[in-house]
């Protein structure tokens, strides 16, 4: 089963001088590759689903029905986290610019865009409270403060730790997929 939110387009690495080397604009993509941390912490939870699983499997055969479909949707959940953890991140489209979070998708209509612009600030790592000295997207938006900017992707956050090339890739593409279609 091809899991498209997995992997970004790999036409954006083949045509660096084209900033959006895209045929559908109106399809919502992640410029970027999810991490290794990110993809690892998912794999992680489909391991632990699939032991749990089993033993609702177990369960089934040997107690009662309502206890396995208890565990079963325990192995549900997780699956769900594990799938929704996969598709964090920044995406964009000709509609706007979307940060989908674990609970939370917001969207920005790209005329509500002024600026996103990447800055030299501290950052969390991983997301714990712990801070760090990176780099930080952060999304302008029209009304609003620029100190109110919300950080759209770090240097440090589970898909670029490590990986500052990878960072700057992305933010560019973001940064361009922006400039393109806020003038609009």
């Amino acid at each position: 089963m091809p899991l498209p939110f997995l992997t970004a387009d790999r036409t954006f690495e083949v045509a660096d001088d084209v900033a959006l080397p895209f045929d559908d604009h109106e399809r919502w993509r992640r410029p970027y590759r999810p991490g290794p941390w990110r993809v690892g912490m998912a794999a992680l939870g489909l391991l632990l689903a699939s032991f749990v699983l089993f033993a609702a499997v177990i369960i089934a055969l040997t107690g009662t029905v309502n206890a396995a479909a208890v565990v079963f949707g325990i192995a549900l959940a997780i699956i769900v986290g594990a799938l929704r953890l996969l598709r964090i991140g920044v995406w964009v489209s000709s509609r706007g610019l979307r940060r989908v979070g674990f609970l939370v998708t917001r969207t920005v209509p790209w005329d509500e865009v002024v600026a996103v612009r990447t800055v030299q600030q501290p950052v969390r790592w991983l997301g714990l409270p712990r801070t760090v000295q990176g780099q930080a997207l952060l999304l302008v938006r029209r009304g609003r403060e620029a100190n109110d900017a919300p950080t759209l992707m770090t240097t440090h956050n589970a898909d670029f730790l490590a990986r500052v090339a990878a960072f700057d890739r992305a933010a560019d593409a973001v940064e361009a997929w922006a400039a393109e279609h806020a003038r609009r």
